[in-house]
């Protein structure tokens, strides 16, 4: 019962939100949630490690950069969650604003890319 209250409690955070919102659009690296958050750096990753520590994300290292990924590809409660939390926070009007710079930021990142 623990565990599912600190999986839960995860997601008590408005910014975890927005980063399992964005990352509903496949794997993202910091700087990628960073440009469409608008948050630092620093602050974008502490909540990442919360949300890797509480079994929401999963993170790939390539070389320098490290990607990020809603854990959502094994029956869990977190992928039950996950699909369902998505569906919901993807229409709030803060999400829509996150999507619209990350969209913006993409189309310009190939010539900064992260890779």
């Amino acid at each position: 019962m623990e565990r599912i209250a600190e999986t839960l409690k995860a997601l008590s955070d408005p910014t975890r939100l927005r980063i399992v919102s964005l990352l509903r659009h496949g794997e993202l690296c910091v700087c990628d949630l960073t440009e469409a958050l608008q948050t630092p750096q620093s602050k974008v990753s502490r909540h990442l490690a919360f949300l890797k520590n509480a079994g929401w994300v999963r993170a790939r290292r390539s070389g320098k950069w490290v990607y990020y990924q809603i854990l959502d590809s094994e029956p869990s409660l977190q992928a039950s969650i996950a699909q369902a939390l998505t569906m919901h926070i993807a229409k709030h009007p803060v999400c829509l604003e996150d999507d619209r710079r990350y969209f913006d930021y993409l189309a310009t990142k190939s010539s900064r890319s992260c890779d």
